[in-house]
């Protein structure tokens, strides 16, 4: 008889989170601070381990029946976590990579999934994309930057699978697009995707100047 699936505790949010991506998250809830609190208990960081997929838009935030919630997410490695004296807790988590919820467990303390692994094959990305990729952003980055502050602070990696993780992360759309994202075959397959809603994006602020001031505001990617 084959070994049982792991189960991996899970907190699902109302975003998509990306491998390489860190994620401040203020826990309130008592299910999720029983989470934490479990997270606490091993003794060994490395392991301090759960996942997250996102909860479709259109249900509510503490509704995690099956059918609300998409299959593919990411695994997180617990960080910096403060306690707070109202028994909340403030942490950040780092994402690690993807994985696949097979099930979902929520008759214990905290929800439990059952998951498999979804890694991304190894495989070369065309410099050209990757050059094509950073030049999109760069424009929408500077045509941002004209309504409100820089969106991004630092140096882009080079490395393609990083980067596409963050221009991923980075830009302001909508729930199913960054879920699309989040499951592209590949970073090449990724990276022609994010330069693609970042062009229109783009257009899109040429053609209504006010748009970065609302639609963008609204739209950028929180964790909360």
């Amino acid at each position: 008889m084959s070994d049982p699936q792991p189960t991996l505790p899970m907190f699902p949010l109302n975003t998509v989170i990306f491998p390489g991506v860190q994620v401040p998250l203020h826990v309130f809830e008592d299910r999720y601070r029983a989470l934490i609190h479990h997270l606490l208990r091993e003794p060994d960081p490395e392991h301090r381990l759960f996942g997250s997929v996102a909860i479709r838009e259109g249900y509510e935030v503490g509704d995690h029946g099956a059918q609300s919630l998409y299959r593919v997410g990411c695994r997180l490695q617990l960080g910096e976590v403060e306690a707070n004296a109202d028994g909340t807790f403030d942490i950040v988590a780092l994402g690690r990579d993807r994985i696949r919820l097979d099930g979902l467990e929520t008759d214990g303390e905290f929800p439990a999934g059952r998951v498999s692994d979804y890694p991304e094959p190894d495989a070369d990305v065309d410099a050209e994309i990757t050059d094509r990729a950073r030049a999109v952003f760069t424009a929408y980055r500077a045509r941002v930057s004209e309504f409100r502050g820089d969106p991004f602070a630092g140096r882009l990696p080079r490395d393609p699978l990083y980067l596409s993780w963050t221009l991923a992360a980075l830009a302001p759309l909508p729930m199913a697009e960054r879920q699309s994202l989040l499951e592209a075959e590949d970073p090449q397959e990724r990276l022609i995707l994010v330069t693609d809603l970042l062009r229109a994006e783009l257009r899109a602020m040429n053609a209504i100047p006010s748009l970065p001031a609302t639609d963008v505001a609204r739209t950028r990617w929180s964790p909360n």
